[in-house]
């Protein structure tokens, strides 16, 4: 199966405790308020989630997530409790490249719901759907070097650390160094 051919709508992912599917436009207040919770945790790390954050922009990433899908250029989740249907946080694939077979994936989780397991559970799904749906190869974590949460979620998914990287993320209108984590098939096993 490749990206273009994935039922968008009907997609879902879901290891019984989490619940993971294409965002819908009805879920930008739900955005809104993790956004606005998160913004000295999430936010020291994703310049997007920041104190003036505002129910226009969850509209706007919804609405440019929905572009992503149809293009085949990058496919986002939001990530629910399933037991409560509680917006946790957010995961998804950018810089999809189908003629290397691979991508990034990033991930964040609303302040309330952190050290809980839950960007390790949905990395684990996503990466199953990129490697099983999209056909990946090779899915990359890039984070900052100082950003040991998100190192920790890449270990803890099966990801081996292989570089710092430099000059390897734009930030605050300037270039950064970041630590490069690959993930592979036999990885998740």
């Amino acid at each position: 199966m490749t990206a273009d051919t994935i039922p968008r709508e009907a997609l879902e992912l879901t290891d019984g405790r989490l619940r993971l599917r294409p965002w819908q436009d009805h879920d930008a207040m739900a955005l809104f308020e993790a956004a606005r919770e998160s913004v000295t945790s999430v936010g020291r790390w994703l310049p997007w989630c920041h104190a003036d954050y505002a129910p226009e922009d969850a509209t706007a990433w919804i609405a440019h997530c929905r572009s992503g899908w149809q293009s085949g250029e990058h496919f986002a989740f939001p990530i629910f409790d399933v037991a409560s249907g509680k917006l946790l946080g957010g995961a998804g694939f950018s810089q999809y490249d189908p003629l290397q077979r691979s991508a990034n994936l990033g991930y964040w989780v609303r302040q309330s719901c952190q050290r809980q397991g839950v960007a390790v559970a949905a990395a684990r799904l996503l990466a199953q759907f990129g490697f099983g749906q999209l056909g990946l190869v090779r899915i990359e974590i890039v984070v900052l070097p100082d950003n040991q949460s998100s190192r920790r979620t890449a270990e803890k998914t099966g990801a081996k650390f292989e570089a710092i990287a430099r000059h390897r993320l734009w930030m605050h209108g300037q270039a950064h160094d970041a630590a490069v984590y690959g993930l592979v098939p036999q990885d998740l096993r």
